[in-house]
């Protein structure tokens, strides 16, 4: 048997191991037309490329592929290989400090040995996809590890923290670990305030895991969390407003980062969002293209109605100029004439 066979066999072998938790090597041996001897050496093959393949005995038992000590090569196929390559695309523009540099590598490598029909449909959706990606704040990879380890393993973790009332040094027992897409959060309850407290990965300095472990208590969902610190506290101004729509609408248009939306009744649902300005708050709830009552600040009814007359005053503006501009055209004001003048030829 030629080496290009064996070589394929042993590729066929990962494939199935890949494919489900365990094989029998009468199994696999029907699977790939060999005899179990051939399997057995096959097996020692990939057991020497790195890939940690377990022999389990007894009923259940066969051939498992585990965790190894080294990542060995990969085996992909079409469908995997182009979301693996498109992923590390996206993750180059990331917010963990150092990660794009190595999915850039990552993406090198892989375009290196990819089928050029493969290569072919990654860079078609490469060339025709722009990412729109607002200012993001990166944080160091060795903090982010640290911090799901603590998380893991229960163990406090103490570090110093810039907030609202300065630089001080915090104790917490981690639990979850949440991303916006442009910031890091920590849940984690606060020893010294004996309270949950929700902490941005970027405003933590010189932070390690101690030895203290600690028995993890009941918590509130770290998502809901997370996002009701994101919404609600850093701001001057906090908002309720009654919107006539199902939740999942608003959703659909207000990112959680945003603002949080709850369930109301007889089809309405109140959306809290959160600012340093009630004029901007008053232009992001006029942004929602459903009937909107406002529950609180009353100052918020004010602002929006600020907003009005400023709006009003550009769209007389705009009529002003429309109507001098038909006067020097000699068209009235609308027409398809005067709406050309304006327009330039």
């Amino acid at each position: 048997m030629t080496v290009e066979a064996t070589t394929e066999r042993v590729l066929r072998l990962l494939a199935l191991l890949q494919r489900r938790p365990s094989w029998t090597a009468v199994e696999l041996a029907a699977e790939l037309r060999v005899t179990d001897r051939c399997v057995r050496r096959d097996v020692q093959r990939l057991r020497a490329l790195g890939y940690p393949v377990h022999a389990v005995s007894g009923v259940g038992g066969g051939y498992q592929l585990g965790a190894g000590t080294r990542l060995p090569p990969l085996l992909l196929d079409d469908e995997e290989a182009i979301a693996t390559a498109v992923s590390l695309r996206l993750a180059s523009g990331g917010t963990v400090a150092g990660a794009g540099e190595a999915a850039l590598r990552a993406l090198a490598k892989l375009d290196q040995v990819m089928p050029a029909r493969l290569r072919a449909e990654v860079r078609a959706v490469h060339g025709s996809t722009d990412t729109l990606i607002g200012p993001v704040v990166e944080i160091d990879a060795e903090l982010l590890v640290m911090l799901a380890r603590a998380c893991r393993d229960a163990v406090r973790v103490r570090f110093r923290y810039t907030g609202r009332d300065g630089e001080r040094e915090r104790t917490v027992e981690p639990v979850r670990m949440v991303t916006t897409g442009r910031r890091w959060y920590l849940m984690a309850w606060d020893v010294d305030r004996d309270d949950w407290r929700t902490f941005r990965l970027d405003r933590m300095r010189a932070a390690e895991a101690t030895s203290w472990r600690f028995r993890t208590r009941e918590h509130p969902d770290p998502v809901a969390f997370v996002q009701r610190s994101v919404t609600e506290a850093p701001y001057r101004h906090l908002a309720r407003v009654r919107v006539r729509a199902q939740p999942d609408e608003v959703r659909a248009v207000v990112p959680p980062q945003v603002g949080r939306v709850e369930n109301d009744r007889d089809g309405w649902c109140v959306l809290v969002v959160g600012g340093d300005s009630l004029e901007w708050l008053a232009a992001h709830v006029a942004r929602l293209s459903y009937e909107v009552e406002v529950l609180e600040p009353p100052e918020l009814r004010e602002a929006a109605a600020r907003l009005a007359r400023r709006l009003a005053l550009i769209a007389d503006a705009g009529g002003i100029t429309d109507r001098r501009t038909a006067r020097r055209s000699g068209t009235r004001p609308g027409s398809t004439r005067a709406t050309r003048s304006a327009a330039g030829p």
